[in-house]
């Protein structure tokens, strides 16, 4: 395919580990080298179709066996998603095909096990039918490649905040807080660092749906309605993984719903357990950020977590030295940093330019990510 234009568009696509939505970014950027300046032209989050999104949930939250066939219809079945949400993206900015240079597509994670002999991480949504559909080349597999090459295959965002919020006067880290919540470490001077910290808003939102019918705790209603069971933090913190060194990550696949019950003691009201496992995802980002860079002065949240009030009002008591802000302040959507992102991993795997950062992710040097579709 030819060189995009320096006003082209790139257009980057993601569902979370929560599986709440497919998220669509359409990004210009302001020069073509790896530091240039984004500017979300539009962004919207699509549904998705009830009875997949059941599926896929229930697949994270259970360690449930899939027979091959189930397997490949699923891949055709978010790949056809993915592909109706970029035409939709497209249609509702007022643009054609023809106007975006790329579709940079992160698929749908059913299964990350960047560990033991054989390790891998399984994105589903197959590329070849979002490039068919939308007649646009697609980027898409962009984490095995680090993991071939040792590494996590995630996170991966921090190269794009790396390029986008770095300051030179002050120690800084971006926080998403999505399904799992994530740092990623912005020194003045020195290596970038990010890994993820355990689970933010796929636990809450999973126990949320469970005992109240609703998808999501919103504005920390049924977490304010209960108590922090310190008995309970303390034997979920307990978990081994949390006092593992980075790098590391983790998915819904080690943080789900069987994970809490084997924690209960039988008694708990579920609003403690909510007001629990919000504290849980605090306490899990304050410590991992006090042991990891401690004179940071600045979080920058960004993902569905800024939306809670109390996670945020929690998260800035925990951490008093540093603001609390979201990426908001910064010219960045909270909502769409991750899909902007896989545009600029889309941009720079066009550009022949390394999607990793080797310190974040544990591999054994910078690599191109993903592979390309044609249209």
């Amino acid at each position: 395919m030819r060189k995009p234009l320096p006003d082209s568009l790139f257009l980057g696509l993601i569902s979370g580990t929560s599986a709440d939505g497919i998220d669509a970014a359409l990004v210009r950027f302001d020069g073509d080298h790896a530091h240039a300046r984004p500017t979300l032209v539009f962004g919207h989050t699509y549904a998705w179709e009830p009875a997949l999104r059941e599926r896929l949930v229930a697949l994270g939250q259970h360690a449930t066996r899939l027979a091959l066939d189930e397997v490949g219809e699923l891949d055709t079945r978010i790949g056809h998603a993915f592909a109706a949400a970029a035409q939709s993206a497209i249609r509702d900015a007022g643009l054609a095909p023809r106007d975006v240079a790329v579709i940079g597509s992160h698929g749908q994670t059913l299964r990350h096990r960047p560990h033991g002999d054989a390790p891998f991480t399984l994105q589903l949504g197959d590329p070849n039918g979002i490039a068919e559909r939308c007649g646009v080349p697609v980027v898409a597999d962009f984490r095995r490649r680090d993991v071939a090459a040792g590494g996590h295959g995630a996170p991966l965002v921090p190269a794009f905040h790396a390029a986008t919020l770095h300051a030179p006067d002050e120690d800084r880290a971006v926080l998403n807080l999505g399904g799992i919540a994530n740092l990623t470490l912005l020194p003045a001077r020195g290596d970038v660092r990010g890994f993820d910290t355990g689970p933010a808003n796929g636990l809450m939102d999973a126990w949320c749906l469970r005992h109240t019918g609703h998808g999501y705790d919103a504005g920390g209603a049924f977490a304010a309605q209960g108590n922090v069971d310190a008995t309970l933090l303390a034997r979920l913190l307990a978990e081994p993984w949390f006092a593992a060194p980075p790098p590391k990550s983790t998915g819904r696949d080690q943080f789900h719903l069987d994970w809490i019950e084997a924690a209960l003691n039988g008694g708990e009201s579920s609003a403690d357990v909510q007001a629990t496992l919000l504290a849980l995802t605090v306490h899990s980002v304050a410590d991992a950020l006090r042991s990891t860079q401690p004179r940071t002065r600045r979080v920058i949240a960004c993902g569905g977590g800024v939306h809670n009030p109390l996670l945020m009002a929690a998260l800035a008591e925990a951490m008093p030295d540093a603001t609390v802000e979201s990426s908001a302040a910064h010219g960045l959507d909270p909502d769409f940093v991750e899909a902007m992102a896989f545009a600029w991993l889309a941009r720079e795997h066009l550009a022949g330019r390394p999607g990793n950062l080797p310190a974040v992710t544990g591999a054994a040097g910078p690599r191109v990510l993903g592979a390309l579709y044609p249209a």
